[in-house]
């Protein structure tokens, strides 16, 4: 029953990456708001979406998902070429665990690039990390971090271009599985939507 729940969850998650992806294939249709991609990137982005978790030792089961804030969501990168870049992403999502606020997030080396003067995709894999949200960390309660792997992928479509600066509409999937004490892990699945700002 775990494993068809896995199924159902990843394939929904899937679709609806897919359909945000549909949507932001639009086509920039106003030439002059062309930003010439160079040097350096940085990015954060703010929103939310879904988050769910899964124990080995049956503590916590994808049966819930929980709504998630991002934090903190972070991209660093260097543009190769006008449409391809090498960045560092680590995305972060808070989840209730047992009473207690965490972080499900990760360092994931990954590529950028531009389909369209507007449309970009990005994925990676890496790092994952699960750790106690910084504000609610509690002595022998709450303070223990966990790693793992982890893999992503997104997109995002730039609804506003001034000189070096971007706003984008994105959407982020993220998997991942941090090993627990005692040879346990925990497994995530994370869907994002938000807002992303961008100086390139």
């Amino acid at each position: 029953m775990k494993t068809i729940k896995k199924q159902i969850l990843s394939r929904m998650a899937c679709v609806a990456f897919a359909l945000v992806s549909s949507i932001t294939y639009a086509q920039n249709t106003n030439p002059e708001t062309s930003t010439q991609r160079d040097g350096f990137i940085i990015e954060f982005s703010v929103g939310g979406g879904l988050i769910s978790l899964e124990d080995s030792e049956g503590i916590q089961t994808f049966d819930k998902a929980q709504g998630t804030f991002v934090f903190p969501d972070l991209k660093l990168g260097y543009m190769l070429n006008e449409n391809l870049a090498i960045t560092a992403a680590m995305p972060g999502n808070i989840y209730e665990f047992q009473g207690n606020d965490r972080n499900f997030g990760g360092f994931i080396p990954s590529v950028q690039y531009w389909v369209k003067d507007n449309w970009w995709i990005h994925g990676g894999i890496g790092l994952a990390i699960d750790s106690p949200a910084l504000y609610d960390i509690k002595d022998d309660v709450n303070d223990d971090w966990n790693f793992g792997c982890a893999v992503m992928a997104s997109t995002g479509y730039e609804i506003y271009k001034k000189k070096n600066f971007a706003l984008n509409v994105q959407s982020k999937l993220v998997l991942g599985r941090a090993s627990l004490d005692g040879d346990a892990h925990r497994d995530a699945v994370i869907f994002n939507v938000g807002l992303g700002f961008s100086w390139l």
